[in-house]
């Protein structure tokens, strides 16, 4: 597993020139759209060490309405709590985004178009835009990227937004190096189940 700054790619469209991003890349042994699934659904939060540092934040910045945590695909939770779709294109890319004040306890996020995304400069804001990428590397080979990069609509977002940034960074980063090898590794053995599940039913029909 890889990280690294910005370089191009599907959210050059949207945060072309971001104040604060990472990227985190991961090899999984099996096909490109098999893991894009795997992905969508894994549950986060079904990882102790995620909550952990999800409710730590929490306590940290004084947040007042501390959700329970939920056990439901990745991109179904993201998509509730406020998240909006800015580009998709099936077996290759998921790309989300909207605005928010993530130096505050209780975070709300605003959705918006893609469109409204590339423009949106509401006062004392950040704009964040975040991907879920796959990569055919062969038949049963697979690169798993996210990226995310964050802009911010006025100095005085950016001010604060490099404040929590400097705090909660390496947290953010933590949950993807705990996010990743998780998901592969579910994606995997499921992924042995369903070749295994497919090559028997292939036998039986040749019977």
């Amino acid at each position: 597993m890889s990280t690294s700054t910005m370089r191009g790619g599907v959210l050059d469209r949207f945060v072309p020139e971001p104040i604060a991003g990472r990227r985190h890349t991961i090899l999984i042994h099996a096909p490109a759209d098999f893991v894009m699934e795997q992905v969508r659904v894994f549950p986060m939060e079904s990882l102790w060490g995620v909550r952990a540092l999800i409710r730590l934040r929490a306590w940290l910045l004084g947040a007042k309405n501390q959700a329970k945590p939920k056990r439901i695909g990745l991109v179904e939770q993201m998509l509730g709590l406020g998240w909006g779709c800015l580009a998709e294109v099936p077996g290759a890319y998921f790309v989300a985004g909207g605005a928010c004040r993530p130096w505050q306890g209780d975070v709300v996020f605003e959705s918006m178009s893609p469109e409204e995304f590339a423009t949106y400069a509401a006062a004392d804001m950040v704009k964040i835009a975040w991907t879920l990428e796959v990569d055919r590397l062969g038949p049963e080979l697979t690169r798993f990227a996210t990226e995310t990069r964050v802009a911010a609509t006025d100095e005085d977002s950016a001010r604060k937004f490099r404040w929590y940034w400097q705090r909660f960074g390496a947290g953010i980063a933590l949950i993807r190096w705990m996010l990743l090898p998780a998901l592969r590794r579910v994606t995997e053995q499921r992924w042995k189940e369903r070749r295994s599940n497919l090559q028997t039913a292939a036998r039986s029909g040749e019977a």
